[in-house]
């Protein structure tokens, strides 16, 4: 479908066929960044990976991030660290089933999911931290929200400079706050007398030893260490809170996956990362939720030419945004789209990593997510501890249909109103293998 944001030719895609085209096909001549305000200022000039303009440079930069920062020996090395801060969930979330206490869900994973993700990065705890007095989560919310708003200079390029809506002014004064933030933890980090193994170090000891092979200076680092906070934080946690959710409307599935789990792991222990390889439902289960849930509904492309697709003239500089949600749900893809079934992936081969272009939550060709499987390591791992350590009951007598199931738009798409649900622990001999899994 073509139409006009602005004065800008868009042309809409929401087929598995037509996304195909566009990112398979012609993935080389879609492969383009369209300007974008918010990441303009915030990512260094688009310097980052997400929003980067398609060229040399941006390929180098991926390279690098998929064999440094996200490779699966670099994934493995912080094991010990997701293992860590999910069982400290689970040891709350026990409390809370032994005082029979009604927990914000949504709050908790985006807890979890934020210091995993920061600890990662910088070695340090996402709480931890102030920027210019202010604590570090209102500045992140805040930069999300400028990132999704509306910007009119994004659509009517001529009146960028007048700054209408005042979100330029709001945006450098963000990303200066972050640019003295991530200064101060590079500093930090160039000071220490050993290394360790977190991004901050690995991507500064590539940039000292000038092996990089492309200009890269800190300008570059600091786009890419705000990319992973941006990108990783709210995706899994929005990923999580969306499947669990739907394991609750579900009570069905929600048995159904337990008892596999207690099949593979037991009911003595709680589930470590060596599991997952086996654990078939789940992965239905995941595929499923991203399906009806996918937290990047819309992907962002341009053209770098005029061309020709299907028939169809594409003109230079036209933006391609592939609706990810209207392909999920696609009644000639899917039967019965609307419904949560993840038996549907019994015996299927459709995956989500990019090659079957009715299940893209993750996009793909070109611009897919580099950080595909760091982020299904996380969301797998969480939603396995979540529902292998508890039952899960609605407070006040709610039952599983009232759950209020609509959505909240933004950088990334999650539950309007958090999932509150109360835990009810269901492993035996916990205490000793909590304590094992924590030590």
């Amino acid at each position: 479908m073509y139409t006009r944001f602005g004065s800008i030719p868009t042309i809409i895609v929401s087929s598995p066929s037509a996304a195909e085209l566009f990112l398979k096909t012609y993935d080389l001549t879609f492969a383009d960044r369209p300007h974008h305000e918010a990441a303009y200022h915030l990512g260094y000039e688009q310097r980052n990976i997400v929003f980067a303009r398609y060229g040399p440079y941006w390929r180098n930069m991926r390279k690098l991030c998929a064999l440094e920062l996200l490779s699966g020996i670099k994934i493995a090395q912080f094991e010990a660290t997701r293992k860590a801060e999910i069982g400290n969930m689970i040891g709350s979330l026990k409390e809370a089933a032994a005082a029979r206490e009604t927990v914000d869900m949504g709050v908790r994973v985006a807890a979890v999911s934020a210091d995993m993700i920061s600890l990662m990065v910088f070695g340090g705890k996402f709480a931890e931290w102030e920027l210019d007095g202010e604590r570090f989560k209102e500045v992140m919310t805040e930069a999300v929200a400028e990132g999704a708003a509306f910007n009119l200079g994004d659509y009517f390029p001529k009146l960028r400079w007048m700054d209408l809506q005042g979100s330029a002014r709001r945006l450098k004064k963000l990303s200066g706050i972050f640019d003295r933030f991530l200064e101060r933890i590079i500093d930090d980090h160039v000071g220490k007398k050993e290394r360790s193994n977190d991004f901050v170090d690995t991507i500064m000891a590539i940039l000292d030893s000038g092996e990089a092979g492309f200009e890269f200076d800190r300008r570059h680092v600091k786009a890419v260490l705000l990319d992973m906070l941006i990108a990783g934080i709210d995706t899994s946690a929005a990923a999580v809170e969306w499947t669990l959710t739907e394991l609750i409307r579900h009570p069905a599935e929600m048995k159904r996956l337990q008892k596999n789990l207690q099949q593979i792991v037991g009911q003595n222990q709680m589930i470590d990362e060596h599991h997952l390889s086996n654990l078939e439902y789940l992965d239905c289960v995941i595929k499923e939720s991203m399906r009806i849930h996918p937290v990047g509904p819309l992907l962002i492309h341009q053209a770098t030419e005029e061309c020709v697709v299907d028939g169809y003239h594409i003109p230079n500089k036209a933006r391609v945004l592939v609706n990810v949600w209207a392909i999920g749900r696609d009644p000639d893809t899917w039967s019965d789209p609307e419904r949560f079934a993840p038996d549907r992936f019994l015996g299927s081969n459709v995956d989500l990593r990019g090659q079957d272009f009715q299940l893209i939550p993750f996009g793909s060709g070109r611009r897919g997510c580099p950080g595909l499987q760091l982020g299904l390591t996380v969301v797998r791992s969480m939603v396995a501890q979540l529902v292998h350590c508890f039952d899960w009951e609605l407070p006040n007598g709610m039952v599983p249909a009232e759950i209020d199931m609509s959505e909240k738009f933004g950088l990334v798409t999650s539950k309007a109103e958090h999932l509150m649900a109360k835990p009810v622990y269901r492993l035996s001999e916990y205490k000793s293998k909590f304590t094992q899994f924590k030590e």
